[in-house]
């Protein structure tokens, strides 16, 4: 993927590397994985679903974990290796715009 992704876009593709999750469980893991300072609006998930789902990171995934105790509504997603591919490049990319701005700064982030 040659263009950058956004934060939001960025912490659902780390949400899908762990497992595949259905939408809530990946608002719930967006939340933890970002301390509470990222909370993904209904329409802002659905909507970077859509956009990821179109660009061929993630895919949907067909096969229920638990068939007989889920909701048969839900729809699961799961991470491509072009999405694996994507995540690791950007996060080398804010790596490189994280170091930059410390040496800047003088400071280190804590």
């Amino acid at each position: 993927m040659g263009r950058r992704t956004t934060h939001d876009a960025l912490l659902i593709l780390a949400s899908l590397s762990d497992e595949a999750r259905h939408g809530y469980a990946i608002k719930k893991d967006v939340a933890a994985r970002a301390a509470g300072d990222v909370r993904l609006g209904s329409t802002t998930l659905y909507r970077l679903l859509g956009q990821l789902l179109d660009q061929g990171l993630i895919e949907e995934q067909h096969a229920r974990p638990s068939p007989a105790l889920d909701d048969e509504r839900r729809r699961y997603y799961r991470v491509t290796a072009a999405g694996r591919r994507a995540l690791s490049a950007e996060l080398r990319r804010l790596e490189r715009v994280l170091t930059a701005a410390q040496s800047a700064g003088g400071t280190r982030a804590r």
